[in-house]
C-alpha cells in the first residue's frame, strides 16, 4: 500500500524505483556469564547492541536491481546472502488478519478442545486418583492454568516451583505466580533469560515476579534450560503431598491452542521426588544425580537414548522384533542417527516422525529400515515421543528435547517415562494415527527429497489432525452428557412455621 502511494508520501518528487527490504541481523551474541557479575544488565545490553549488529541475510522483493545493489553495498553484506522473494516479506504480517471478524467462509472451521477436567471437579482429587494425560490443543490448557491458580489462593498449599522458557504477553501462568507469592507462598520461578527473541519479555516477567516476591533463577551458567516442570508442595490431612506437571511444550497459553504437544499431570510419589531433585539441582542446593524415571540433559539423557537403542539391537541380534518410534521436531545429533543406523542394520524397525530439520537419510543400505514421515496440517507438531519395544516389553518416554546436539549436550532437559498403562496405550496410538496419515504427511526418500503423500482413493484418505479433534469432540459430547455421580434426592418441603 505505501508503494502503491509512495509519491503522495513525498510531493514533488517523481518515484523511479522502489523494493521492499528485510535485513537479518547476528542475534547469537554470547554473554560471557563468568566474567558478568550482573547478568540481567548484561543481557540487556546485548538486547540494545544486537539492533546494531552485522547483517547476516538480505531479503527483497522487488525487480529494481539498482537499489538492490547499493542496499547490499551499504549493508556491505555478501551478495549470497541477498534472496529476492516473490511476494511479502514477512508472511507473520498477515497472522493476524485471521482474528478479524468477517469472511468465515475462507477459515478453518472451528475447533473447540475438549475440558478434560469438569468445572465442578476438585482438581487435587482427579490428579489423585490417576496420572492425567493431555494432548493439547485437542484438550485444554485449562487443567494446567486452573492448577496455578488454585494453587496460588489455596492456603493448604506450601511452595511452587516452575520453569518458565517462553509464555505469552498477558500469561495466566505468571499472574497466578505473582498472586501466589503475594498470598504468602514459597516461589520459585527459573525464568530462561537466554530464550532465543524473547529475552526482552522473561527479563520484563522476571522483574515482575520478583517484584510480586517470588525467588527467581535467571538461568544455569552456560546452559539453556528448557526443560517444562511445575512442583506444588500442598498439605493435606494425610501429610505432606506433591503434585506435578511436565510437559513438551512450554508453558504458553496462546501456542497451547496452536502447537501439539503433551502434559502429564501427576501426584505419584516417585516421580514427585525425582522432579524435587530436578528443582534442587537447577537452583543450585544439590549437585545433579542419576534418577530412576527422569532422565536430565546434558548429563544423562543422550547416553540414556544411546543405551536404549544399543539395548534394542542386542536384542534384535537374538531374534526378537524390536521397533523404535519416535516424533520430534528436529533430528541432527550425529551420535544418535549413527546409533541409528546401526540398529537399522540389526534389523531393527524404526519409525521417525520429524517435522523439521532431519539430517538422518532413510532407505539407504544402512538405512533401509528407517521410514521418515513429517506433516505439516493446521496445527504445529511440536511434542517429543520416543517408543522402545523388544518383543512384547514397550518403554514410552516423553521429553522436553529434540535429538539435536544442543538439546542433549547445551540445554537442561527432561526427559519422563509414562507408567499408567491406559495412557502408555494412548500415546501409542496417537503415534501410529500419525503414521498412518496419507493426506497432510511427506515421507523422506533416499534421495533426501519429501514425497507428499496422496490417498489411493478418498475413501482411504487419513487425515491424523482431523482425525485427532473428532475424537475429542466425540469425548466432549460424552462428557456433555455424562450422568452426575452425586445424586440429589427429592424432598417433601418441610411445613411453613411462623
Amino acid at each position: 500500500i505505501l508503494g502503491l502511494f509512495a509519491e503522495q508520501l513525498v510531493p514533488g518528487y517523481k518515484i523511479r524505483g522502489r523494493v521492499e527490504f528485510r535485513i537479518t541481523r547476528d542475534a547469537d551474541i554470547p554473554v560471557d556469564e563468568e566474567k558478568e557479575e550482573d547478568f540481567v544488565s548484561a543481557m540487556a545490553k546485548i538486547l540494545q547492541n544486537r539492533m546494531h549488529s552485522n547483517p547476516m541475510r538480505l531479503e527483497v522483493s522487488g525487480k529494481n536491481q539498482e537499489l538492490i545493489e547499493r542496499l547490499t553495498k551499504a549493508l556491505d553484506i555478501d551478495r549470497d546472502a541477498v534472496f529476492e522473494i516473490p511476494g511479502p516479506l514477512n508472511l507473520k504480517d498477515l497472522f493476524s488478519l485471521a482474528s478479524i471478524s468477517g469472511w468465515e467462509e475462507l477459515k478453518y472451521p472451528l475447533w473447540e478442545a475438549r475440558r478434560p477436567l469438569p468445572d465442578d471437579e476438585n482438581i487435587w482429587e482427579w490428579i489423585s486418583r490417576e496420572d492425567r494425560l493431555l494432548f493439547h490443543p485437542y484438550e485444554s490448557f485449562t487443567p494446567v492454568i486452573r492448577l496455578l491458580s488454585e494453587a496460588a489462593v489455596d492456603p493448604n498449599v506450601l511452595s511452587i516451583r516452575m520453569t518458565l522458557y517462553r509464555t505469552s504477553g498477558d500469561s495466566p501462568i505468571v499472574q497466578a505466580l505473582a498472586q501466589a507469592a503475594v498470598e504468602g507462598k514459597q516461589v520459585t520461578v527459573l525464568v530462561e533469560l537466554k530464550a532465543r527473541f524473547d529475552e526482552e519479555q522473561n527479563m520484563s516477567w522476571a522483574r515482575a515476579l520478583e517484584q510480586a516476591g517470588c525467588t527467581v533463577i535467571y538461568g544455569v551458567e552456560g546452559l539453556k534450560v528448557h526443560a517444562k516442570a511445575l512442583l506444588i508442595v500442598r498439605k493435606e490431612p494425610e501429610g505432606i503431598r506433591r503434585y506435578a506437571h511436565l510437559g513438551t511444550g512450554n508453558y504458553h497459553d496462546k501456542t497451547a491452542k496452536l502447537y501439539t504437544d503433551f502434559g502429564l499431570l501427576t501426584a505419584r510419589t516417585d516421580y514427585t521426588h525425582e522432579i524435587g531433585q530436578f528443582f534442587n539441582s537447577i537452583t543450585g542446593y544439590s549437585a545433579v544425580s542419576r534418577m530412576r524415571h527422569l532422565v536430565m540433559a546434558p548429563h544423562y539423557l543422550k547416553d540414556k537414548l544411546l543405551s536404549l537403542i544399543e539395548a534394542l539391537i542386542e536384542q534384535s541380534k537374538l531374534g526378537i522384533p524390536c521397533r523404535i518410534t519416535a516424533k520430534m521436531n528436529s533430528l541432527a545429533d550425529q551420535d544418535v542417527i549413527q546409533a541409528l543406523y546401526r540398529a537399522s542394520k540389526a534389523g531393527v524397525v524404526i519409525n521417525l516422525n520429524v517435522r523439521g530439520i532431519c539430517m538422518l537419510i532413510p532407505g539407504r543400505e544402512f538405512s533401509r529400515n528407517i521410514r521418515v514421515v513429517s506433516i505439516v496440517d493446521r496445527y504445529l507438531e511440536h511434542c517429543r515421543v520416543f517408543i522402545f519395544r523388544a518383543g512384547e516389553t514397550e518403554d514410552v518416554f516423553l521429553s522436553s528435547a529434540d535429538w539435536m546436539f544442543r538439546n542433549l549436550e547445551r540445554r537442561v532437559e527432561l526427559m519422563f517415562p509414562v507408567l499408567s498403562p491406559p495412557l502408555k496405550e494412548r500415546i501409542v496410538d496417537v503415534l501410529k494415527v500419525l503414521f498412518s496419515d496419507n493426506v497432510k504427511a511427506h515421507v523422506l526418500g533416499p534421495d533426501k527429497v519429501w514425497e507428499r503423500l496422496n490417498p489411493p482413493t478418498p475413501a482411504s484418505a487419513v487425515r491424523a489432525q482431523d482425525l485427532f479433534h473428532l475424537r475429542a469432540e466425540k469425548e466432549r459430547n460424552l462428557d456433555q452428557k455424562a450422568v452426575k455421580t452425586d445424586l440429589e434426592p427429592i424432598r417433601r418441603p418441610k411445613p411453613f412455621s411462623t
